[in-house]
């Protein structure tokens, strides 16, 4: 069983920068791919970022390719976000989440999630 904490969020003008946090503890983080995922009020949870197991992999939304980056620490069980040039449009409850074997972009293959937290860009 894997817990994840997200934490990083906050309140930022656009056009600014925020790096997220996960931290995983329970399991064995290198065997677990992982990904970000972000959910907006009225709207469904979308994809934003994963990587694979190695770190070697990386995957992005069209949305956030070139400002966003995905990176993890094995060494500290840790997955990061780092979110540049940020848009009103990425306000949302972003939650990471980790998942055996390949990584994939569709949420449902997701075995465990965070609490998430709160992004929010003002204009």
């Amino acid at each position: 069983q894997v817990q994840l904490v997200e934490s990083g969020g906050g309140l930022v003008q656009a056009g600014g920068s925020l790096r997220l946090s996960c931290a995983a503890s329970g399991g064995t983080f290198s065997g677990y791919s992982m990904g970000w995922f972000r959910q907006a009020p009225g709207k469904e949870r979308e994809f934003v970022a994963a990587i694979g197991r190695s770190g070697y992999s990386t995957y992005y939304t069209d949305s956030v390719k070139g400002r966003f980056t995905i990176s993890r620490d094995n060494a500290k069980n840790t997955v990061y976000l780092q979110m540049n040039s940020l848009k009103p449009e990425d306000t949302a409850v972003y939650y990471c989440a980790a998942k055996t074997w390949s990584v994939t972009r569709d949420g449902t293959d997701y075995n465990y999630w965070g609490q998430g937290t709160q992004v929010t860009v003002s204009s």
